[in-house]
């Protein structure tokens, strides 16, 4: 059953539908479901679709060529060219009044390897296909291949797309959609150990219940994400070793460059070289406080990726558990009552998602067109009145520059409410934020609900939320 992407589909049809040339260029990470829409999208369309692989040049010309032989002129069956510009020349001179999708999937893999491939496929755009009814689709999951190669103003076929797509992870609202029976915290930890990508969310069985498929996906050594980072790491990097250590070390909370550094003996240099990859590809984010975001001292660097996250959090201190069979115990003793803590910051952005949906409406009486985190220190007193300085953070920060207003906000995911007391600390954080704008509203975000405090307390500058507001339709 396929799911979501109704933006991209349109997209994609919208382009389909154009008169002539038109070409789109569709990417991101694996997993994440480009093949799959591309499958939605080309049903009863005439179309030459073809996944490289990593077998060389030659090879790929020549199972290309079956490709378009079956399409194009399949009583011509056995038939093959000796270059891609033969090819090319081939398909021009065989092409009808009728709209063709011509559609290249992994072409990383094809043209990293084949410097010539764009420029030739750039001639052919420019000198015999701008006015034929062809509809061209690169697609790519090599972040850092797609962007500088492809899309890039040095790429043989810059300013020949008609279009751009880069595929992210669903949204936590379309995730639920995978588990539409499941309870809202239950749709919430499978959108965090899933990350949102289509791959890992289409495993889920929504017959069983959460617990099994968390097991069954992490926790048995047949398990599809049991060695999925592993597997990911080596499609990627050569080094992984080095790799593996960065994302403990954030795994584990050093979110900083030089913290990084210090703990795994390299050079920072090497440390940023694999990080900006690592970012390339969609694993690691560099997160800036929100109210100072050209500040290198403010900058952490995060795992975007949540289902890297949740591994490294988790399988790793279990595999020798695991490997003896016991994977569902260990899950039981060691990781189920740990969830909520590690949705924690999953619930964070989640919560960061829908405070920009209502920003935009101008539901706060200010246009919010960024949200983030904010961190930094607060002025306090200890036990004996004396002045001290302590860290301090904030959840949800929401900056609307036209205003000259903010909103901000806490967000628990525990099996508690949220009592007086968050809430006070929230609005004593937030005179700490060094920026001099009025404060609109104060939010609240709660997996539990609310103690009896907040029904007798003035609310004109609060609102409270539950799961039930963030799923709403």
């Amino acid at each position: 059953m396929f799911i979501g992407r109704e933006k991209e589909l349109r997209v994609l049809e919208n382009e389909y539908n154009k008169k002539g040339f038109s070409m789109t260029i569709l990417y991101g990470r694996r997993r994440i479901g480009k093949s799959t829409l591309l499958l939605e999208f080309i049903k009863r369309k005439k179309t030459i679709f073809y996944t490289a692989s990593r077998v060389g040049a030659v090879r790929n010309l020549e199972l290309l060529s079956q490709q378009v032989i079956q399409t194009l002129a399949p009583n011509m069956s056995g038939v093959s060219f000796s270059s891609l510009e033969n090819l090319f020349s081939f398909m021009t001179n065989n092409l009808s009044d009728e709209r063709l999708v011509f559609i290249i999937d992994e072409l990383p893999y094809w043209a990293e390897k084949d410097e010539g491939f764009l420029s030739v496929l750039q001639k052919y755009i420019d000198n015999e296909w701008l006015d034929k009814n062809i509809y061209i689709i690169l697609c790519g999951s090599s972040l850092s291949f797609m962007e500088n190669k492809v899309l890039s103003e040095k790429s043989p076929v810059f300013g020949r797309k008609t279009s751009q797509i880069r595929l992210d992870a669903f949204d936590y609202l379309d995730a639920a959609r995978f588990v539409p029976n499941y309870s809202l915290e239950e749709k919430a930890i499978c959108y965090g150990i899933t990350g949102g990508v289509a791959k890992y969310l289409s495993l889920i069985d929504p017959k069983k219940s959460l617990d099994e498929n968390i097991v069954n996906l992490y926790f048995d050594t047949s398990g599809y994400l049991y060695d999925e980072t592993r597997n990911l790491l080596i499609q990627e990097f050569s080094d992984t070793t080095l790799v593996n250590n960065i994302i403990e070390q954030i795994a584990a909370g050093k979110n900083a460059l030089n913290l990084i550094a210090d703990k795994i003996h390299e050079s920072e240099s090497a440390i940023l070289y694999q990080l900006n990859k690592l970012i390339s590809v969609g694993i690691v984010e560099k997160k800036c406080c929100i109210t100072e975001e050209k500040n290198k001292k403010k900058t952490q660097y995060v795992l975007k990726d949540y289902m890297f996250k949740f591994w490294y959090e988790f399988v790793p201190k279990g595999i020798s558990v695991i490997e003896m069979g016991n994977g569902k115990l260990y899950y039981e003793k060691m990781v189920k009552d740990k969830l909520h803590r590690f949705m924690g910051p999953i619930f964070e952005d989640m919560c960061k998602t829908y405070t920009l949906k209502l920003g935009v409406q101008d539901d706060f009486g200010c246009f919010i067109t960024e949200v983030g985190n904010w961190w930094g220190t607060e002025d306090m007193k200890d036990e004996y009145g004396r002045k001290k300085i302590q860290s301090a953070d904030i959840d949800v920060v929401g900056v609307s520059t036209i205003d000259k207003a903010i909103v901000v906000g806490e967000c628990k995911f525990k099996n508690e409410p949220i009592d007086k007391n968050i809430y006070d600390v929230l609005i004593r954080r937030t005179k700490s934020i060094p920026i001099n704008y009025v404060v609109k509203k104060y939010l609240l975000f709660s997996l539990s609900g609310y103690t009896k405090y907040f029904d007798e307390i003035d609310l004109s500058h609060t609102m409270l939320y539950t799961l039930d507001d963030l799923y709403k339709d």
